[in-house]
């Protein structure tokens, strides 16, 4: 992975060389203070139905007022901010849904997304980020000395329930990455299985596959309920546990580990993953889902700004670099580790050979 190229025409000719400055503005810093009311809009917006009541046709503020039970005032002022903010159009009184807004926001699209805001939005995650200044004096999360990876966090419960439509697009590439190549009839353990749409996705790539779900027992009855809406339950086995502590057992061909190794310090993931590597059969392998940021840290931006989410959050997770990971899986015994964009998804998956 090498971090952008940031020459460029406007350089002056020094290659890496950020463009001349332009005259002082303050806009981006006021923007930026004032952020907690966009989160607070889109919320609001979605806990209404707003995005839903237009994609039905309510597009002038009587509708939406009508449609979503709320106050003309209130629905006329969010209309505007969120237009202003680019969550809808305007014209002529009529408000009206960017694509992102009509695929991701309207409750009959097959893929909203808005129930996310009921994890990234919780309580627990809002309160981790009160005092930032406080935070990175202490280096640790301010919930507590578990923070969001305390035993059977309940948080995860929704989790599950919540995120699973934003995790639908990478599960495609993780389930496909679990079974291709492999053998017939392989035996695979998702780890941390959350909402399970990972094994999930395994078992249809291949009709043979078989999975052992592990994550705590109350997460993992929403595991059960997917993996029985999908036509897979036969296929499943549940072992409830923490899987820092809990015998993963034997004769796996693939580990599922999604969105995990970021909760923990470098010498946890490589107890993890040195636990992954006996569990395998000989050319197992290891299929990790992270926010991989670049060398830089500081690019791409999604993944690159993910280790304030684990600086607020955790005691001491962090997001990794594929070097680190690359690192850590060698120490823990595998092989090779192959680092790999996932379609449609933010994040980036490594594939680890035993």
């Amino acid at each position: 992975m090498s971090a952008s190229d940031s020459s460029g025409p406007f350089s002056g000719g020094r290659p890496g060389a950020a463009p001349p400055p332009g005259p002082p503005d303050p806009a981006e810093i006021f923007d930026t203070i004032n952020a907690h009311q966009r989160s607070a809009a889109l919320r609001g917006a979605i806990e209404l139905e707003l995005f839903t009541a237009i994609a039905e046709g309510a597009n002038t503020s009587e509708a939406i007022v009508a449609r979503c039970d709320a106050s003309e005032r209130g629905v006329r002022i969010l209309s505007d901010y969120l237009t202003v903010i680019g969550f809808l159009t305007k014209q002529d009184g009529h408000y009206g849904l960017p694509i992102n807004s009509a695929v991701f926001l309207d409750k009959k699209s097959p893929a909203y997304m808005g129930s996310a805001v009921g994890f990234l939005n919780s309580p627990d995650l809002l309160h981790a980020f009160e005092n930032v200044a406080d935070l990175v004096r202490r280096g640790t999360t301010l919930l507590g000395p578990g923070g969001t990876v305390e035993s059977e966090y309940y948080g995860w419960v929704e989790f599950a329930r919540s995120m699973a439509p934003m995790m639908a697009p990478a599960s495609e590439c993780i389930g496909e990455l679990a079974v291709n190549g492999g053998p017939e009839h392989p035996r695979i353990l998702d780890i941390a299985a959350g909402h399970g749409l990972f094994g999930i996705s395994a078992a249809r790539h291949n009709p043979g596959a078989r999975i052992v779900a592990l994550d705590w027992e109350k997460v993992l009855a929403v595991a059960r309920e997917n993996a029985e809406a999908a036509g897979v339950i036969d296929r499943y086995e549940f072992l409830p546990g923490d899987a820092l502590t809990i015998d993963y057992g034997q004769g796996f061909d693939a580990v599922l580990v999604t969105n995990f190794f970021h909760h923990f310090d470098r010498a946890t993931c490589e107890s993890l993953m040195r636990k992954m590597h006996a569990c395998l059969n000989d050319g197992g392998r290891v299929v990790t889902l992270e926010f991989i940021p670049n060398e830089d840290r500081v690019s791409p931006p999604i993944s690159a700004t993910f280790s304030m989410m684990m600086l607020g959050t955790t005691p001491s997770g962090d997001a990794y670099t594929f070097a680190e990971l690359d690192s850590m899986f060698q120490a823990a015994g595998f092989a090779r580790n192959e680092f790999l964009d996932v379609p449609r998804s933010p994040q980036q998956a490594v594939v680890s050979y035993r």
